[in-house]
């Protein structure tokens, strides 16, 4: 049973980013060409502006997995194709406007959740809980599980312009002075990341939206007047950017996987692919046991043991293009230059292949176990 809080699917904050790890397991389980048939965009190389000066960074083509691409797909499409899928077995069922406020637990074990749905107040009982809701998690908190807290210098400002057939293929990144921005291309109108220092939104709102058009039009200059469409600062959302994981995953009846374990940045749009990981592994290590009986907490730990060295490993990637990318264009006079490491991805096409593998697969990609899993 998943309990969905909200009435659909439809966040425009949430990642749009299905990476080629996530595309191999699609295809392990036997969905991948009805999921290539759906409406979505493909990019095969990251590219960044740094002003009049673009630098290649990715390039996924030689990567180990069948789509050697990234593709784009508003995550509500993403899930709601996967829901489809899922109701084909029996056993599942979604609840949507059915938001967990608390865990049920005896004997110091978890044996469930509570949760408030528009009939009312539900309890639902579980051999196992798995907390899937996210860097606020609520349930890793009613859990009283130990947050380590990495910190994050960045907030993104999200919103969307209109798309026009003369505009420039997707190069994801745009560098200026005090700037970067990622646009995520939607067929017909661009998704932008827009990102700031920790905690200036409110002081971005005092400088006046004109002047928000303003920086945004001088990152991208060919999005030209089209941020006129941004008409009130109610199209500009706010995501609050958390780096932090838990020093534990679990205890006895409950699992913490994707962002309630480990919350990450936006950089490199890994997010979802980590979380799919995650819930992979856990298939792979608990769905046997679970058949047979009640999972241990050394049964959860196996789990974390397995996931946790590629999150650390991704949050301290993350962490370091912080400090050496984005703190430095904040602080910056004029457009910065690329960093050594991008100079070289430019001059060694070759090399591009690093960071798409670390991009694309992660430190430790998953797959799917045994025809009875698949």
């Amino acid at each position: 049973m998943v309990l969905e809080k909200h009435k659909d699917f439809f966040r425009d904050f949430r990642g749009d980013t299905i990476h080629p790890s996530t595309l191999q397991l699609l295809d392990e389980l036997g969905l991948l060409e009805e999921f290539l048939r759906q409406p979505h965009q493909q990019l095969q190389e990251i590219s960044i502006h740094f002003g009049d000066q673009l630098v290649h960074i990715a390039d996924f083509s030689k990567i180990p997995t069948k789509c050697k691409f990234i593709a784009f797909m508003p995550q509500w499409d993403f899930l709601n194709f996967l829901c489809g899928h899922a109701r084909r077995y029996p056993h599942f069922e979604l609840r949507m406007e059915t938001e967990v406020t608390g865990l049920v637990v005896e004997n110091g074990r978890v044996v469930g959740v509570k949760a408030t749905t528009p009939g009312g107040l539900m309890e639902v009982r579980a051999d196992l809980v798995v907390g899937a809701d996210g860097r606020s998690s609520t349930v890793r908190a009613q859990a009283g599980l130990e947050i380590v807290d990495l910190g994050a210098p960045i907030d993104v400002l999200w919103f969307r312009l209109p798309k026009e057939a003369t505009d420039p293929p997707q190069a994801f990144g745009f560098v200026g002075v005090q700037q970067f921005m990622v646009l995520i291309d939607r067929a017909e109108y661009w998704q932008c990341a827009y990102v700031i220092r920790k905690g200036s939104f409110d002081k971005k709102r005092e400088q006046g939206l004109e002047a928000f058009r303003n920086d945004i039009a001088r990152c991208a200059p060919f999005l030209g007047q089209r941020v006129r469409e941004i008409k009130a600062w109610d199209d500009v959302k706010l995501l609050s950017v958390k780096v932090d994981h838990l020093r534990t995953w679990h205890r006895d009846g409950l699992l913490c996987i994707g962002d309630s374990a480990h919350a990450m940045s936006p950089v490199g749009g890994v997010g979802i692919n980590l979380a799919i990981q995650d819930a992979v592994a856990t298939a792979n290590l608990l769905a046997e046991k679970l058949r047979t009986g009640q999972v241990s907490e050394s049964d959860l730990h196996k789990v974390q043991s397995r996931r946790e060295k590629p999150a650390r490993l991704t949050q301290k990637v993350q962490v370091f293009m912080h400090h050496h990318l984005l703190e430095p264009i904040f602080d910056s006079t004029e457009t910065i230059s690329p960093p050594l490491p991008m100079r070289l991805f430019e001059k060694f096409p070759r090399l591009r292949s690093l960071p798409a593998r670390m991009v694309g697969l992660g430190f430790r990609p998953e797959h799917v176990q045994g025809e009875k899993l698949r």
